[in-house]
C-alpha cells in the first residue's frame, strides 16, 4: 500500500502541480486511511468495498472528526482512487455512490479595521525579522494572497514601480495582484534594509527569508500571524486565512464589485467569492439592529 501511495504522490507532483499545502493534506489523509485498512485487516486498496468506506466514515464520525475534515478526506480518497482506476491498479471505485456530509454554513471570520491596524504595527521594525514580518503582514492584507503564494514569491515577481506582484495560485494559474502604497513601502524597506542581512551565502531568489537565509515556509507565516495577533491584543482564534478573509470583506465593504474581488483573489468560481457578500450583509444587519430606534434590539425612542 505504501508503494501505491508513493506513486500517487509522484503523480500529484509531476502532473497536477498542486500546492504544497494540498499535497501535505492529501498525503496525510490517505496515509490515515491506509493505516485504518491495515488495522481492520485489509492489505490492499483494491479490496475496499462500498461497505468498507461506510465503516470508515462512521469511524471518523465516532472519533469526533468535523464534517469539513471528513469532506476533505473523501476528496483526497476520490482523487486517489481515480488515479488507481486510471492506472488499472483496481477494477472499480468504491466511492462513486458515496456523498460528502452536508456542510454547516459558516461565515468567514475576519478582522475589523481597528484590529488590522493594530496587527500591522505590531512587528518591531528596528530588526531585520521585524521588517520582514511587517512586509509579510502588509502584503497579506493588501493583496489577499494565500500563504502558499506569499512564500513562493521570487524577486522577479515584484514590480514596485507599478505596485504589482505576479503570483501563481492553485493549479499553477498565473495572475497579477495589486498592492497599496503602505504595503509597497514596507516591502521596499524590507528588501533594502533587512533581506541583505538575512541572506546568507546562497543566491536564492526567494523574497522572504528566514534567519538562515533560506525561503520561509508556510508554518513560519502561520507563526508570524499568531504571534503579532497576540501582541496586538486580538482576542479571537487566529489562522492564516483570516488575512485573506479580511482582504475580501474590507474590499466589498469599500464598494468593490464582486468580479474584481474574484479576479484579485484568484477564485475560479464566483460562488467562492460570493460568500463574502453574506458577511457584509450580516454586518449591515447587525448595525441596523443595534442602531435603529424601531428595530427589536435598538435603543428605542427617547
Amino acid at each position: 500500500m505504501e508503494e501505491l501511495l508513493q506513486k500517487y504522490i509522484k503523480h500529484l507532483e509531476l502532473e497536477r502541480n498542486i500546492s504544497r499545502y494540498t499535497m501535505r493534506n492529501y498525503t496525510n489523509d490517505i496515509k490515515g486511511f491506509l493505516a485504518y485498512l491495515s488495522d481492520i485487516g485489509i492489505d490492499s486498496p483494491a479490496k475496499v468495498k462500498r461497505s468498507t468506506m461506510r465503516r470508515y466514515l462512521g469511524w471518523l464520525h465516532d472519533a469526533g472528526t468535523s464534517r469539513g475534515s471528513i469532506s476533505r478526506k473523501l476528496s483526497a480518497l476520490r482523487s486517489f482512487y481515480r488515479y488507481l482506476l486510471r492506472e488499472k491498479l483496481i477494477d472499480s471505485e468504491p466511492l462513486s455512490t458515496l456523498s460528502s456530509p452536508k456542510q454547516a454554513k459558516r461565515l468567514p471570520t475576519f478582522l475589523t479595521h481597528g484590529e488590522m491596524a493594530k496587527l500591522l504595527v505590531a512587528p518591531d521594525s528596528s530588526t531585520p525579522q521585524g521588517l520582514r514580518d511587517r512586509a509579510v503582514l502588509e502584503l497579506l492584507y493588501a493583496t489577499g494572497l494565500r500563504v502558499s503564494e506569499i512564500v513562493s514569491l521570487d524577486l522577479k515577481d515584484i514590480d514596485l514601480g507599478s505596485r504589482q506582484l505576479r503570483v501563481w495560485g492553485k493549479g499553477a494559474k498565473e495572475r497579477v495582484v495589486l498592492m497599496g502604497k503602505p504595503a509597497a513601502e514596507a516591502l521596499q524597506l524590507y528588501l533594502k534594509n533587512a533581506r541583505p542581512k538575512l541572506q546568507s551565502q546562497t543566491d536564492t531568489q526567494a523574497v522572504f527569508l528566514n534567519r538562515f537565509g533560506e525561503r520561509v515556509v508556510e508554518r513560519r507565516i502561520q507563526h508570524i500571524i499568531k504571534k503579532y495577533a497576540k501582541k496586538a491584543g486580538i482576542d479571537m482564534r487566529i489562522f492564516p486565512h483570516i488575512m485573506r478573509h479580511t482582504f475580501a470583506t474590507h474590499l466589498l465593504d469599500g464598494g468593490a464589485d464582486l468580479r474584481s474581488v474574484q479576479d484579485l483573489m484568484g477564485h475560479a468560481r464566483l460562488s467562492s467569492t460570493q460568500v463574502y457578500t453574506h458577511v457584509t450583509q450580516s454586518q449591515i444587519r447587525r448595525k441596523y439592529l443595534a442602531a435603529h430606534p424601531r428595530s427589536s434590539t435598538g435603543k428605542g425612542e427617547e
